[in-house]
């Protein structure tokens, strides 16, 4: 009894100082004006709205927060920014979501009859994979949400949590709609390999059900359009049932994709800090595994295939609990704690982006006290126009936009209030010469007057009628 205790004040120990540690990292990047519109700015706003009881319309997005993703699982978040609103809270929303992963890792290690120094190991393996570490730092997403809540439907299901399992698969589903596939998945494995009927035909009707009420009718509806991702698979078709039905009709084009040397590196990518703890015939979680795989290998977006953003987290789950499965049959390469960690660790410190913090995170620190001071002279709550870092310390508010030389300035100034920008680090733009001319444009514009200007930092207040 004494040594559970023990092992289990470890795991909370593990849990509680990977939390801070996530927390810490991802703040510190969001504090030196490092992370974004995409998609923090968009959740922070959204939150907001929403914990002031206004309609939450991005107007980042131009439409209605369930027309993004039919993420539903945001709103609870709103009583967070009750309290005191803050960016702050979704990034430790995340680090805590992240960290809560080892708890239901380290009881599935045990359920599954491995001892508890294995039991414990597999937690700090959840921990160290390289994915968990790097996707903290890469803005908010809801769906980081769901995945401790994945190891612990598949827990629940294993224990016979009726109740658990049903209301956390809810969950899930609720994080993001792209989920619906992996639960269906996680359904069709449940029933064929688990031996687990009701919970397999619960994950696959729920899943199947959300999947097409989400794509069909709720994203459609909230946001004029066809769910966002389509565009990442022109080449299928435009619409997700056209997009379905060419997986079927044309499986020419997706072996090509599937049997291709960029495959080949992301599944790479994806296994080497757990290759060790594969067998082939314990590898059927991976079933759950297979729609993000697919999704992720056909997309034109190479983002969808590494280890930093937040594309491949739905395959996390899986792989943890196919390698439970292996050390379970006494397979595996490596079988002892400390073989394990020493392998965890050094993947994290080959694959984990922590370099980022005295590399690229440094590089707009030269006038980071003039960006602080331009943003505390915003003191309401009018419109603002300002650049992709920047709109994400701005983002309560209704409208506020950020400016890009992509898509150019807005066809009117008028409708804004403040206007910060950041000539010397013009961040989405990219362009100094771009963000310099916007700001001699607005010298030039009499409805605008500049109350602060330092180490290229400007700020236009729109003058009053």
């Amino acid at each position: 009894m004494k040594k559970q205790l023990f092992q289990l004040g470890i795991i909370g120990w593990m849990t509680g100082i990977s939390a801070l540690v996530l927390f810490a990292c991802s703040s510190i990047r969001h504090t030196l004006y490092q992370s974004g519109v995409l998609d923090l700015g968009i959740y922070d706003q959204v939150v907001y709205l929403i914990s002031q009881g206004q309609p939450p319309v991005s107007s980042f997005l131009g439409f209605h927060h369930m027309g993004n993703h039919a993420a539903w699982a945001v709103y609870p978040l709103a009583l967070l920014y009750k309290i005191y609103p803050s960016a702050y809270w979704l990034l430790a929303v995340q680090a805590v979501s992240l960290a809560l992963g080892a708890v239901p890792t380290y009881y599935l290690a045990l359920q599954a009859g491995l001892k508890e120094s294995q039991a414990v190991a597999m937690a700090a393996v959840y921990l160290l994979y390289p994915l968990i570490f790097n996707v903290n730092l890469f803005e908010f997403h809801p769906e980081v949400m769901a995945i401790p809540i994945f190891l612990g439907v598949v827990l629940a299901a294993r224990l016979g949590k009726i109740v658990w399992f049903c209301l956390g698969t809810i969950f899930i589903l609720g994080c993001k709609a792209v989920l619906s596939l992996t639960v269906t998945a996680m359904g069709f494995w449940l029933l064929v390999f688990e031996r687990r009927r009701f919970y397999g035909i619960f994950a696959l009707i729920a899943g199947v059900s959300w999947f097409l009420i989400a794509s069909q009718v709720i994203i459609p509806f909230f946001s004029n359009s066809e769910v966002a991702a389509v565009s990442r698979y022109s080449y299928l078709g435009d619409s997700v049932i056209a997009i379905a039905s060419n997986l079927l009709l044309k499986p020419n084009i997706i072996l090509e994709r599937i049997f291709s040397l960029k495959t080949l590196e992301y599944l790479a990518l994806l296994v080497a800090p757990l290759i060790w703890g594969f067998t082939p015939k314990k590898l059927t979680p991976l079933v759950s595994a297979i729609p993000a795989l697919v999704l992720n290998i056909l997309s034109d977006k190479p983002t969808q295939r590494d280890l930093i953003h937040q594309y491949s987290l739905p395959i996390l789950p899986f792989l943890i609990v196919a390698v439970i499965a292996s050390l379970a049959a006494d397979k595996g390469w490596l079988r002892t704690r400390r073989a394990i960690i020493l392998w965890a660790l050094l993947a994290f410190m080959i694959l984990g982006k922590y370099g980022y913090f005295w590399s690229r995170y440094l590089r707009t620190v030269d006038n980071w006290q003039a960006t602080t001071e331009a943003i505390a002279q915003v003191q309401t709550k009018g419109a603002v126009l300002t650049t992709h870092s920047i709109a994400p310390h701005l983002s309560h508010r209704p409208m506020i936009q950020f400016v890009d030389d992509i898509s150019g300035p807005p066809f009117s100034f008028t409708p804004f209030d403040y206007i910060l920008l950041n000539v010397r680090h013009p961040d989405g733009t990219r362009n100094p010469e771009f963000a310099a001319n916007l700001v001699n444009q607005l010298k030039n514009n009499q409805l605008f007057q500049l109350v602060y200007q330092r180490d290229d930092v400007y700020l236009f207040v729109k003058l009053s009628q």
